[in-house]
């Protein structure tokens, strides 16, 4: 009960005496913004097996950039436009829905990924091990500046499709109608989806920077009805697993990616049930006025 008793040593000193605590605050600060962001139309959209997929579509990229000494960020972001490129041309030339050429993208470009970890597993498993799984109190200050930008470009892009993405949330035919390019807004999406996995694959790593793009919006989502209302407490709680993450991972020597993605899935749970007690409740209020 250290964080009651000793709340400044627990809360704050971990932060204000270790910089690197610090620049990996930052560092999941600007991973929930660009992820939170993007990840409310992901999960208004129904589009969270997408999401799951293009955060593991990154791994053959990854590692072929490893293995060749490239830019691993490039790596990734081929890989995953290459994933996007890939569904969009199975559900044009075929009569598959799109979910299924998402499915047969995701086992191939994981498999690939797992092929080329595998046939260099003495030199490279332990490196690549980080990129699975995140390097966070590893960052540096070039990493923050990537995801700096990154989340700059998904606030604006975001900003700047607000309407096309609102409208085809719910009526791709009306968005259609009013002429706000339905499939151009889509591959916008896409788009912002892609770069905010990418810029935070190195935060929390590519196997679990898909509970940061899915559980803070859909947690956000059962509390709040307004779609910017949904991004900014998105964003909140996000902010807030990030900083329990980081500091139960300081204080309990566990690995810091895992703990704050445990963190936004267990603030989901809490809203849940948080959420059914008022519903029934209200009910229960509801049936009492009646009778």
């Amino acid at each position: 009960m250290e964080f009651l008793t000793d709340p400044y040593g627990w809360w704050i000193e971990p932060f204000s005496e270790n910089s690197f605590m610090l620049d990996a605050l930052w560092a999941g600060l600007l991973a929930v913004l660009a992820t939170s962001v993007v990840g409310t139309w992901v999960v208004l959209r129904g589009m969270s097996f997408l999401g799951d997929a293009l955060a593991h579509g990154v791994l053959p990229g990854i590692a072929v950039a490893f293995v060749i000494d490239g830019n691993i960020m490039l790596g990734a972001f081929v890989a995953a436009l290459a994933m996007v490129g890939g569904i969009n041309l199975i559900h044009t030339y075929s009569p598959l829905p799109e979910d299924t050429a998402t499915g047969i993208l995701f086992v191939g470009f994981l498999a690939l990924g797992v092929v080329i970890m595998s046939s260099h597993s003495g030199s490279y498993a332990g490196d690549l091990n980080s990129f699975l799984f995140g390097s966070i109190t590893g960052v540096d200050d070039g990493d923050l500046v990537r995801q700096g930008l990154a989340a700059a470009i998904s606030l604006v892009g975001v900003i700047v499709f607000y309407r096309a993405f609102l409208v085809l949330t719910f009526d791709e035919t009306q968005a259609r109608l009013l002429g706000l390019a339905p499939r151009l807004a889509h591959i916008g999406l896409l788009v912002l989806l892609v770069i905010s996995i990418v810029a935070s694959f190195e935060t929390v790593g590519s196997l679990l920077v898909f509970a940061f793009l899915i559980a803070p919006p859909a947690t956000a989502a059962l509390i709040v009805r307004s779609v910017p209302m949904i991004m900014t407490l998105a964003v909140g709680v996000g902010s807030l697993a990030v900083v329990v993450g980081l500091l139960i991972s300081f204080h309990h020597g566990t690995a810091a990616g895992a703990t704050m993605a445990l963190s936004a899935v267990t603030l989901f749970f809490l809203a849940l049930l948080g959420s059914s007690i008022a519903v029934a409740l209200s009910r229960r209020t509801q049936v009492v006025a009646a009778t």
